[in-house]
């Protein structure tokens, strides 16, 4: 019962973390990070920790397109 609610929780959590890495690293690290334009083989590399950090990426991501 626990086990399959954290089961869940994990599998909810990689797939948001899958679609905000996606997202990013197709549209938002140029604008984080604008040395990482035309940089495509180094992308698929930050793909792990974007997924797994992915409430700092799209925190970060949002304060900078805000202008902060």
């Amino acid at each position: 019962m626990i086990a399959n609610l954290l089961l869940t929780i994990a599998l909810a959590y990689a797939a948001i973390g899958c679609v905000v890495a996606a997202a990013f690293l197709v549209f938002g690290i140029d604008r984080v990070d604008p040395t990482a334009h035309g940089a495509y083989a180094f992308r698929p590399l930050l793909a792990p920790g974007a997924i797994m950090l992915w409430p700092v990426v799209a925190w970060r991501w949002r304060a900078l397109a805000a202008g902060a």
